[in-house]
């Protein structure tokens, strides 16, 4: 599939340069730089190929991008170990020095072959915006003149990188490499794709969760004009049309009868009385520091707050989708991939395959907030489970609505926040107890063997263990009672609930004893240099110290 957003592995022309997995240079003269990490919307088909470019001394204009293929053996996150996944803000960190020795090596070959044709020195070749020049003899030739026979050399086993003080390119605006594409309409996301006797499938889920298809009657679905089939998967029933609408108004007239008997049957006020409960007592302790019920019993004024926060949809712009093509010995999949380690062999469980027999196109992808990064596939095993209904007669699109998005899960989970603080009589804080109460989103996940210990999820402390004030006795707890809601991680993760309890908490014990937050705040920070520089960098930007002047309004 052509386009831009296109998954990679495609066959490489005669006479191409590619030095290793994420530089390819055609004898067109391109650059195509191999991402490995999803575009979302947050850069990472231009911050990474930014990488490559700056060591390559390419011309911007030469740049293109193509999405990495799923392979972990050379597209792994570094700061994730073997897995391949995009998430946690790790895309241009992890990156940043393999992707500058990829540009690097591939620049080092270029100059070889020029030295080698023109019988001159290496060093005497100079590089710049995509020329390559010897001055002395006045001669010039560009990357992709050079490109067979850089191919034909050994790649270096070690790179000089640039020293920061000579980048061109990193630290400076660059145009975006998808910003015409996302403008004229040609970059492909799932939504685009369009294959031969395709079938977009809609799937009516349960109402609860844990709730599963008891039966169901297709007449008045199928009786819609378009709708081609209507299959039973474990999520739900699908309808499958040949177009969306078609779909929609199929699986509208559809008549399901669920069985609940397992379904999850409390709701939102139920589950937080539950919460609040826990709270009153101990949880597993996450961070303990000095004598805190002694500190509490000196206090000359004690002050309680709670917090409550409601579960979270990702909501992102483009809702789940995926299209999914099946053969007896292979699946192709096209969709906004976040984290192929996970898709790959979840996908290849449910059909009876190998990891590598599942391949999966990376295209661009409408926001996700870690939504399309599921623990456990969801989507696109749905969207498998569909075209197995169907026994792979037709490729299917996998189309969920808003309503879908919203309703069927996963979603950030529900929190509550008990604080207590004590202060002296000079309105110091001397005692911080912080009790949350919320699922866990890395139980039975990938990640909970290491980042969950002791009981602790990591992420559901985050912000609250690792607070950064200096209160002599403080103590946070958690409970990761167990709810049939599916979660999972939600941008930010633990400081979307942690920083505005602790923040706002602060802020209440600051007015309580009328003293300037932002002064108190530096006083808490002394053993945190880090944190007072942008405090300090904050009050001055906001001009703190200023009084407000009085607006009238109108």
């Amino acid at each position: 599939m052509d386009g831009p957003g296109q998954g990679g592995g495609r066959v490489v022309a005669a006479g191409t340069f590619e030095p290793n997995a994420f530089v390819r240079i055609g004898t067109d003269n391109t650059v195509t730089v191999i991402v490995k990490h999803l575009e979302m919307g947050q850069g990472t088909y231009t911050g990474l190929p930014t990488l490559v470019a700056e060591e390559l001394d390419a011309d911007w204009g030469q740049i293109r991008v193509e999405g990495a293929p799923a392979d972990a053996s050379r597209y792994n996150n570094l700061f994730l170990g073997a897995l391949q996944g995009t998430g946690g803000s790790t895309a241009l960190a992890n990156s940043y020095e393999q992707m500058r020795k990829a540009g690097a090596a591939a620049r080092a070959m270029l100059l070889a072959a020029a030295a080698e044709r023109w019988n001159v020195a290496p060093d005497s070749i100079t590089i710049a915006r995509g020329a390559v020049m010897h001055l002395p003899s006045n001669r010039r030739t560009n990357f992709g003149q050079l490109a067979a026979s850089a191919a034909k050399l050994p790649v270096p086993k070690e790179v000089q990188l640039k020293d920061p003080k000579d980048f061109t390119l990193i630290g400076r605006r660059v145009t975006r490499t998808d910003s015409r594409a996302k403008s004229n309409g040609t970059a492909i996301y799932t939504q685009d794709v369009k294959l031969p006797g395709m079938l977009t499938a809609l799937v009516a889920h349960p109402p609860r969760f844990g709730g599963k298809p008891k039966s169901f009657d297709a007449a008045k679905a199928k009786a819609v004009k378009g709708v081609v089939d209507v299959v039973a998967i474990p999520q739900g029933v699908a309808v499958l049309a040949h177009d969306f609408w078609s779909a929609k108004k199929g699986r509208d007239a559809l008549a399901v009868e669920w069985e609940e008997s397992g379904a999850f049957k409390l709701g939102s006020a139920e589950i937080m009385a539950e919460y609040k409960n826990l709270a009153a007592t101990p949880g597993l302790p996450a961070r303990k520091e000095g004598d805190l019920p002694g500190a509490f019993a000196r206090a000359a004024k004690t002050l309680e707050a709670a917090y409550e926060f409601p579960y979270l949809a990702h909501a992102c712009m483009e809702p789940m989708n995926c299209v999914v093509k099946l053969s007896a010995d292979a699946c192709e999949i096209w969709n906004g991939e976040q984290f192929q380690s996970i898709d790959q062999p979840e996908v290849a469980a449910v059909l009876g395959m190998k990891p590598e027999q599942v391949k999966l196109n990376m295209l661009f992808a409408g926001g996700s907030f870690g939504r399309r990064a599921n623990p456990h596939a969801d989507y696109l095993v749905e969207a498998v489970q569909i075209a197995k209904g169907i026994d792979g007669r037709a490729p299917v699109k996998l189309v969920w609505t808003r309503e879908d998005d919203m309703r069927a899960g996963h979603y950030r989970p529900m929190y509550y926040h008990a604080l207590k603080a004590g202060l002296d009589a000079q309105g110091n804080i001397i005692a911080w107890q912080h009790r949350i109460v919320g699922q866990s989103i890395l139980a039975g996940t990938a990640f909970e063997g290491m980042m969950v210990k002791d009981g602790i999820d990591a992420t559901s402390v985050e912000g609250a263990a690792n607070l950064p004030y200096a209160v002599p006795n403080l103590g946070v707890e958690l409970h990761s009672p167990k709810m049939g809601v599916p979660v999972q991680w939600w941008r930010s993760v633990g400081s979307t609930h942690t920083a505005f309890s602790t923040e706002t908490f602060l802020d209440e014990l600051v007015a309580a004893v009328g003293k300037d937050p932002y002064q108190v705040r530096r006083t808490l920070l002394a053993k945190s240099p880090r944190h007072k520089t942008v405090l300090d960098m904050a009050a001055t930007e906001a001009d703190w110290t200023t009084p407000l002047v009085s607006a009238r309004v109108g």
